[in-house]
């Protein structure tokens, strides 16, 4: 850490020493948390706190990172180097993008810069669109305002997995500050303007199913909300062009504000954040509320339960609602050849792949993070058909001309299945119930446990060593009867006291608990948040009484929290 703290007091600016010079005097803690690692690309790529140090976010990390990229892409292409450049809302999201579209040129590299914030799914589009060899995204999706993040991208359009993210990696570990080239060649900067906007509402034009039925709902009432963030650039855009006439924005979170000054978490997966989506819609008796992270590549929904009253729906039920829209309305039209599949992550609702299996559609599963999504429609690309993605973290990717979870074509496909579900069942909460019916209750809950700091990691990498050397033998009662272990790619049957190895290429620090009434239990660190997250998925019989499903449900949660003891 010292060596790290030397080199920051010999090649950063004035003001910068000076600020070290100050936590060194006042604040040893604090100096201590924003040297004591670096910061590392991990399934969101860099991310962390805004600050002075190698453990934030600031000119010299996203510097170190850009220096890194385009030292490896050098490396790897021959021809002349193109890379697409998008920022958010967020606090130095716009400067530190200035910032890499500086390195990049000083190192030759032709930059395509969008001229006004602009969402992730955007970002994915232009690299594929304009040939850029690599991109980057400056965002910290819906993390708390403090942070920001540095998302890489290849050429195409999914963000970095192996081997070059290892190879970025490697080349970032050897660059040195005074390495760093920040004289920009403005003559290899040009700016991205509204027509490519253009090019890619065309392509979302292309995934409606239902013109006609949209046009008979067009006053189908919707709330949006871009939570001080970029989907406000193109959601209403896209809804009016899917036909909906009837949108209602919150104006109160309409402007891009990095300070998110009306949310606790600008995420769209908690409740706070909708309260004043809800508040609207209860005043204006909506049909559907949409909600988008800073970024745009999430999107939460809220709709109306058989009394009129508004619910939220979580990851994985949304992505249950689309994919039975999407599979039930590719049959119908006979676009069904036997030759196409979806997507989702291992953590993700089994339910997908109940559906999968109705329509005979091929389900891959694959670890958290949208990029190993895309590289199973990358392997797939010319031999098969790619439907749709999801993963239950609220990330949805429909069509095949983006390679990252994309909020923006979400918004309109949700929109128009809310009036088809209204068309064929009388709303999209008695749509869920159908497909309940149909396939069994399923019901799906996420724990996150936040660990801060240096204390925070050790104590998360504690937790799983206990539970790779002392797994569970029960869960609420049920005995456990497979363990798979995605960091020793092993599945252990219990009962049969067997084990095989797992068929995935790469190591991932997961595990998971199946036990015999039908329970998984997935825990892993994230790897964008100081958290460690577990994933509860239950099957059980459909009934009318819902209280009372969830009521057991919830019941059997606080039961296996006690089991995995916090």
């Amino acid at each position: 850490m010292q060596e790290r703290i030397s080199e920051w007091l010999t090649c950063t600016d004035a003001a910068t020493q000076q600020a070290i010079r100050e936590m060194q005097q006042n604040a040893p803690n604090e100096l201590q948390e924003a040297f004591f690692q670096d910061l590392e690309f991990g399934t969101g790529g860099l991310r962390g706190i805004m600050g002075i140090g190698t453990n934030r976010m600031n000119k010299y990390t996203v510097g170190l990172a850009t220096q890194g990229l385009a030292n490896y892409l050098k490396k790897t292409f021959t021809e002349p180097i193109k890379v697409a450049i998008s920022y958010d809302s967020r606090n130095q999201s716009r400067e530190f993008a200035h910032i890499a579209a500086d390195i990049f040129s000083a190192n030759g590299i032709h930059v395509h810069m969008f001229q006004s914030l602009r969402p992730t799914p955007l970002l994915s589009f232009a690299i594929r669109y304009l040939g850029c060899q690599s991109g980057i995204m400056l965002t910290a999706s819906h993390n708390p305002k403090e942070y920001n993040g540095y998302k890489a991208y290849w050429a195409d359009g999914s963000q970095l997995v192996k081997p070059h993210d290892e190879g970025v990696i490697a080349e970032v570990k050897k660059v040195k500050i005074q390495d760093i080239c920040f004289n920009p060649q403005s003559q290899l900067i040009s700016c991205i303007d509204e027509t490519l906007d253009e090019m890619y509402f065309q392509k979302v034009q292309k995934l409606s199913l239902n013109a006609d039925l949209n046009q008979k709902y067009k006053n189908l009432s919707i709330v949006y909300t871009s939570l001080h963030g970029t989907g406000i650039t193109l959601v209403p855009k896209v809804l009016e062009r899917f036909g909906f006439q009837n949108v209602h924005i919150v104006q109160e979170q309409a402007e891009p504000n990095g300070n998110f000054p009306t949310v606790v978490y600008p995420n769209p997966e908690e409740a706070e954040a909708l309260t004043l989506a809800l508040q609207k819609a209860k005043q204006i008796n909506a049909d559907l509320v949409l909600a988008n992270d800073p970024d745009a590549d999430r999107v939460g929904i809220a709709t109306k339960d058989l009394q009129g009253n508004f619910v939220l729906l979580n990851g994985n039920q949304t992505g249950v609602l689309l994919m039975y829209y999407l599979l039930t309305m590719w049959q119908k039209q006979g676009k069904l050849t036997g030759n196409e599949y979806i997507v989702k992550t291992i953590v993700t609702t089994e339910l997908i792949d109940a559906i999968a299996e109705k329509f005979g559609v091929k389900c891959y599963n694959t670890y958290t993070g949208f990029k190993y999504i895309a590289s199973v429609m990358r392997e797939n690309e010319g031999k098969a058909t790619y439907i749709a993605g999801c993963e239950e973290s609220y990330g949805y990717l429909i069509g095949d001309f983006v390679r990252d979870k994309d909020g923006i074509s979400a918004c309109a496909l949700i929109a128009e299945m809310t009036a088809y579900a209204q068309e064929n069942y009388g709303g999209l909460y008695a749509m869920l119930l159908h497909i309940y019916k149909e396939f069994g209750w399923y019901e799906d809950a996420l724990v996150s446990l936040t660990k801060k700091g240096i204390a925070g990691m050790e104590e998360i990498k504690t937790m799983m060593t206990k539970f790779r050397q002392n797994p569970p033998q029960r869960l609420a009662g049920s005995p456990v009867l497979k363990i798979k272990d995605y960091q020793n790619l092993t599945e252990k049957d219990l009962q049969k006291n067997q084990e095989k190895k797992l068929n995935f290429d790469e190591k991932s620090n997961v595990l998971q608990f199946f036990t015999a009434d039908g329970t998984k239990v997935s825990v892993r660190p994230s790897g964008t948040e100081p958290k460690i997250k577990f994933y509860f998925n239950f099957k059980t019989n459909f009934q009318e009484n819902v209280e009372q499903i969830q009521q057991t449900l919830q019941e059997k949660i606080r039961l296996i929290k006690q089991d995995l003891g916090f």
